[in-house]
């Protein structure tokens, strides 16, 4: 190894040129005189262009261009810039030898002698549409190689020699990392690296990687003589004498710090963009959530309206309170629906009939609708159940006639109605061949056009104004079809209305039974109990004690954490605590933790509208609000079941 370091030592600058110029095998580095004939030229041209030295010397260089660019003249163009401005750079196509065409960036550099006049070009192409080994090394003049090479100040060209000192370097090498020859030949190549890269020893398994690869290539931070850092595009080849064993490395260092910076302005650009949409939709969601729960609210306070009247005067209400009791229910479904929306939570599929599913909603859909729309209904005499989710397909079916409704201010018809299909393969984009139910509502507005149509389920998107539409209803039901194995078609045109279908797999027929959602009378618990209640919410904390003493329970109420710790520490201890999760200061986890802590025999349940509570709470009882009478005893009599157990 020493009698090959004296060698590449001793060797003229001129020489060290040589050798590095034909270790390159990934750039076309060659020369042109004044006019733009090719007066040298590398291994790396060779394997790009397909001309031989003695083919191609002499020649212009426009033969590479494309038949479009000599005819608009880029050639000239080119070296005019050159010599104009020092530099000419692009990207194109260029041609072989054989007529094919590859795309490549090159750079044009102006030679000029010591009085300032130009001698010449160094001209540099690389091939970016592949990159494969050099055949052979094409020989050149020893001046004419140190002429190329200092002549090229885009790119640092040096060499180094086994152990990774400088042995050569170019003008290029000066202008960016700030070194003359005089201070920089004879030093190591780490000095160009960062304290970071040195620590992980990043510059030997660099030379590790050249030596044993033949290649190296790698984008990182450098640093230059004043220390100040730019982010560098570095290659390494390994030069091998005759033998195969390796004399010393070429290095090519490009500054891609600007790039770098564009790239990364870019991404902050699409960060702030995507923060901006998000608090965009955010707006446009809690500005017009209001809007799909009023309509459960007005039939919900129409029935208990009319209860409180007919109850007056003595009339059984048992029907009304039911009704109202199934929208509260729709309303808490919907409210898990928009938190499935968010998390992606399962559906619970089972076999659906569709005509019981429609005739049960009927008169809650009637009164969200108010009484200038009209709701007709067709199905036929047998139709196969289908398999989708009970309570979400009644939120998308209610969805749905809403959406009708507010197509049609004057008022109109709502036609539901149900067939059965066999579908072919793709006959139904994105539906499996089958048998299918198709649940349609149609109604009689104005109609979209095809820009509104091929909108109108993306989320937050509305066409109803602000603060009247949350833009999720059409998408929810879209994913709701989606998990069960069907699809939403939206079919419209302006002044024709608009048809929804909801296209759903027929399952195994099987006995269903009547979902009828009506209060159900709460069994009696296993034994009395005193249950301490906990919640910031008076009216909550008011249902809750009266569930609870309906039950037959004694119900102590405290207001907050706080308040509970205070009736604990007093005494005597209730059987069971009941606490909301959401309360300020304290939620409803923290003082189970409290409790467990202080009083470890005494039962928790915690109340949450929530998905998901905190780490650490999963073991907790747990009630999911809004909580009825059936479920609070349930929940009381599961507690007692850990007792008895």
């Amino acid at each position: 190894m020493t009698s090959h370091v004296t060698a590449l030592q001793a060797a003229s600058v001129e020489g060290r040129y040589r050798l590095l110029v034909d270790a390159i095998t990934d750039y076309a580095i060659f020369m042109l005189d004044r006019e733009g004939h090719v007066s040298s030229w590398n291994a790396g041209a060779q394997r790009f262009k397909g001309y031989t030295e003695s083919e191609i010397l002499g020649e212009h260089f426009s033969r590479f261009y494309t038949p479009e660019d000599l005819a608009a003249g880029v050639p000239a163009r080119a070296l005019a810039t050159a010599e104009a401005e020092g530099r000419f750079e692009a990207e194109g196509w260029r041609v072989r030898k054989d007529g094919q065409q590859f795309w490549a960036h090159v750079v044009i550099d102006a030679i000029r002698d010591p009085g300032g006049q130009v001698l010449g070009f160094a001209k540099i192409t690389r091939d970016l549409s592949e990159r494969k080994a050099a055949e052979e090394i094409v020989k050149r003049s020893e001046e004419q190689l140190r002429l190329l090479i200092q002549g090229v100040t885009d790119y640092a060209i040096y060499m180094l020699d086994p152990n990774g000192s400088v042995s050569s370097w170019n003008s290029g090498a000066e202008r960016i990392k700030g070194y003359t020859p005089e201070e920089i030949i004879g030093q190591h190549f780490s000095t160009f690296y960062t304290d970071e890269d040195r620590l992980e020893d990043l510059p030997r398994k660099a030379l590790e990687v050249a030596a044993r690869d033949g290649r190296f290539e790698r984008e990182g931070w450098r640093k230059r003589k004043d220390g100040t850092r730019f982010w560098a595009n570095v290659i390494i080849d390994a030069i091998h004498a005759e033998d195969g064993t390796i004399i010393g490395f070429a290095k090519v260092t490009r500054d891609i710090t600007e790039k770098r910076q564009a790239q990364e302005a870019l991404e902050r650009a699409q960060k702030e963009l995507f923060q901006a949409q998000k608090m965009e939709a955010v707006g446009q969601l809690t500005g017009g959530v209001a809007h799909d729960f009023n309509n459960l609210l007005m039939a919900i306070l129409g029935s208990l309206e009319i209860a409180r009247k007919r109850a007056a005067a003595g009339q059984n209400v048992v029907d009304l309170i039911d009704h109202a009791i199934v929208g509260a229910k729709r309303g808490a479904s919907l409210t898990q629906r928009l938190l499935a929306f968010s998390r992606k939570q399962d559906l619970k599929l089972e076999p659906v009939a569709v005509p019981a599913l429609v005739s049960e909603m009927a008169e809650l859909l009637q009164r969200s609708i108010g009484p200038t729309v009209e709701i007709s209904t067709t199905f036929p005499l047998t139709l196969p159940p289908v398999l989708s989710d009970p309570n979400q397909l009644q939120n998308a079916l209610l969805n749905l006639v809403v959406n009708a409704r507010d197509a049609m201010p004057d008022g109109g018809v709502i036609a539901i109605s149900a067939r059965r299909h066999q579908l072919r393969d793709q006959q139904v984009p994105e539906l499996k061949a089958g048998n299918y139910v198709c649940l349609s509502v149609k109604d009689e507005g104005d109609g979209m056009d095809a820009a509104t149509l091929e909108k109108a389920t993306t989320p937050f998107f509305t066409t109803k104004g602000v603060g009247k539409g949350t833009g999720l209803g059409l998408p929810m039901v879209q994913g709701l079809m989606g998990q069960a194995g069907g699809r939403l078609l939206m079919k419209s045109k302006p002044g024709e209305g608009t048809t929804a279908e909801l296209w759903m797999p027929v399952t195994e027929p099987v006995q269903i039974e009547q979902q009828q959602e009506t209060v159900q009378d709460p069994v009696v618990p296993y034994r009395r109990l005193t249950v301490l209640a906990v919640d910031d919410d008076a009216l909550v904390l008011m249902n809750t004690v009266l569930m609870l003493e309906d039950l037959g329970h004694t119900a102590i109420e405290a207001h907050s954490a706080a308040d509970a710790l205070k009736i604990l520490a007093a005494g005597p201890s209730p059987d069971v605590v009941i606490t909301d999760h959401a309360m300020p200061q304290m939620t409803g986890a923290e003082l189970a933790d409290k409790i467990a802590e202080l009083y470890p025999d005494l039962k928790v349940i915690v109340a949450s509208g929530y998905a998901e509570l905190p780490k650490g709470a999963k073991a907790l009882a747990r009630l999911t609000k809004p909580f009825s009478q059936r479920q609070l005893m349930e929940g009381l009599a599961a507690v007692q079941d850990g007792w008895l157990s």
